[in-house]
């Protein structure tokens, strides 16, 4: 297990430079030294899916991951399809880019009832693993903090997310670990350990006390509360050595230039990860 990292394991989950489009987070990450990016759909939307994949074939930058699919649970049977075919594009954008994962964000219960909302999330699981499986793609299942349970996802734990995991024993679904999300939970890192050969990522950022948003107040790595480099460790330990993704929601650090923000979320990727 590795006690330092360097920058070969860093990707740039694109919601951090949220002030960038494609072509500009890809073309920062190559002037940096970062060797790749995790990608969001509405960025790829906007700038065109052919002319992402295009770009990402000629800078040689990785893809780690595609973010997001997911949002399952809907009140009508209609709506819950369209959400569906919503994935099944999702998965089709993912295999375009050259990436084999999917972050699935699970989304929040319809009438209040949370129970039915986490059962329509493993329907939908059931219907779309086929069909990532044929292009292959890994769909990751990330749970946040239950804080966003209400508004974003019904699923707030790790233990939770690899029980439904488990469920399907599919190799081509498993988990996403976000310290943000995760790190508070008193037995994370017996679930990490349970995770092993199911961690499709690992995300960073930090807690900042007080948090002064919810959604967008997340902190850069050592700024906060979060024993960072003791879950990678875990993670690590754990058989995950794949891409490291920052991602960071802050509406402070998206008044900074572009490249002056890559260039701290180095220099604190190397000292706190």
């Amino acid at each position: 297990m590795s006690t330092l990292i360097d920058l070969e394991r860093l990707s740039l989950n694109q919601m951090t430079t949220k002030q960038w489009n494609v072509r500009e987070a890809i073309e920062g990450c190559a002037r940096a030294g970062v060797p790749a990016i995790g990608l969001w759909r509405e960025k790829v939307a906007e700038f065109g899916l052919q002319a992402s994949a295009r770009l990402v074939r000629e800078t040689g930058i990785s893809v780690s991951s595609l973010c997001r699919g997911g949002w399952f649970p809907a009140a009508s049977a209609e709506a819950r399809q369209q959400r569906l075919e919503d994935n099944f594009r999702a998965v089709e954008e993912a295999a375009e880019l050259g990436t084999d994962v999917l972050v699935l964000v699970c989304g929040p219960a319809p009438d209040r009832d949370i129970a039915a909302g986490r059962a329509m999330v493993a329907g939908a699981l059931e219907q779309l693993l086929p069909y990532a499986a044929q292009h292959g793609v890994r769909l990751g299942i990330e749970p946040l903090h239950p804080m966003f349970a209400a508004d974003r996802s019904v699923i707030t734990m790790l233990d939770e997310a690899l029980r439904l995991a488990q469920r399907f024993a599919s190799p081509s679904l498993g988990v996403i670990i976000d310290v943000y999300h995760v790190w508070w939970d008193p037995d994370i890192y017996q679930r990490i350990a349970e995770a092993r050969g199911s961690i499709f990522g690992f995300h960073v950022s930090d807690w900042l006390v007080p948090t002064p948003d919810m959604l967008n107040g997340r902190g850069m790595m050592g700024d906060g509360a979060i024993e960072i480099r003791r879950l990678r460790q875990a993670v690590d330990l754990a058989g995950y050595h794949g891409p490291i993704e920052v991602e960071i929601f802050n509406n402070d650090l998206w008044q900074l230039p572009g490249d002056q923000l890559v260039k701290l979320m180095c220099e604190r990727f190397l000292e706190h990860v």
